[in-house]
């Protein structure tokens, strides 16, 4: 009887594998090596991985890369009502309104609008994924249950939400970073429920049934691993979507209010009043949090494409 086990587990464990594989045209290469390949080859992939990567870089080498100190104030006796001044020797950006030197709060303030995009995201997907689990792998009134809570906090405008809860839990960096994940909860929950419920009818886990497998084994054996790669591409999409909503938090003056740790949106807030005198002042906070969205954003279409059979050649 175990060595029949064996085989039974054997069969399904192969089955499970053939799901997650390139059938045509890739010699059963599997699906996440055939996406590297095809992402290795994509030049728009190529590009936002490497704008992902050089802010990635400027976030863990800011104190090496800054120039000076972020919270330091210069120029103080140039600074007056209608002037600020600008690029020159040792400030390559100018100064703000207060004298700190712009180009160091730009590389500091990578690392806040990047941790919060992160730690965000990551609230989001797991909670997102417990949820999408108990959703798909039970059924039943469980899935009606957590469905009709998924769409209660989808009826919600994100933004709407984040403001809600980032009120409630009051004005820090925490409470931004929840109040961001809360919106992203019900996007994964739904996005994984939906992959599981298609897995579930594959033809790996219909035999896993027949031959009396454990739905516990079933669930997270078998079909959770092969459900995984669209919350894979959706994370990335989101941290472009979390690094944007965490600027628009801290523009209303919901943000970390700590002077001492710069942040994107934080300084756009701040340069709103001196638009008519320096509008580099928004500027520059302004394309950092473009430029990283599209990085993050053109890396998460790509790898959509390269996992998704639709796009194989």
């Amino acid at each position: 009887m175990t060595a029949l086990g064996d085989v039974r587990r054997r069969r399904i464990d192969e089955l499970a594998a053939r799901a997650g594989q390139v059938p045509e045209g890739e010699g059963g290469v599997s699906l996440t090596r055939s996406a590297v390949r095809r992402l290795r080859r994509d030049p728009v992939a190529i590009a936002g991985a490497v704008i992902v990567v050089v802010f990635l870089l400027v976030a863990a080498l800011a104190p090496l890369l800054a120039p000076r100190d972020p919270v330091t104030q210069y120029l103080l006796s140039e600074i007056r009502p209608g002037s600020i001044p600008g690029p020159r020797e040792g400030f390559p950006l100018g100064v703000d309104n207060l004298g700190r030197d712009l180009l160091s709060r730009l590389v500091y303030g990578s690392r806040q609008s990047l941790l919060i995009g992160f730690v965000s995201t990551v609230l989001g997907v797991v909670v997102g994924m417990a949820l999408g689990v108990l959703a798909g792998g039970l059924g039943g009134w469980v899935d009606t249950v957590v469905m009709r809570f998924v769409d209660i906090l989808l009826s919600i405008p994100g933004l709407l939400m984040a403001i809600t809860v980032s009120v409630l839990l009051g004005q820090n960096q925490y409470a931004l970073m929840i109040a961001i994940a809360v919106v992203q909860v019900p996007v994964f929950a739904r996005l994984l429920r939906g992959s599981m419920l298609a897995q579930r009818g594959s033809d790996y886990a219909l035999a896993a049934r027949a031959l009396g497998v454990r739905r516990g084994r079933i669930v997270f054996g078998h079909v959770l691993p092969n459900s995984l790669s669209p919350v894979i591409v959706q994370a990335t999409l989101s941290l472009a979507t979390a690094i944007i909503e965490a600027a628009a938090l801290s523009f209303l003056g919901l943000g970390d209010p700590d002077i001492s740790r710069p942040e994107w949106g934080a300084m756009l807030a701040s340069a709103q009043d001196f638009l008519s005198i320096r509008p580099a002042l928004a500027i520059w906070p302004a394309v950092c949090i473009i430029v990283v969205a599209l990085g993050f954003t053109l890396l998460g279409e790509r790898l959509r494409e390269a996992l998704d059979p639709k796009f194989r050649r």
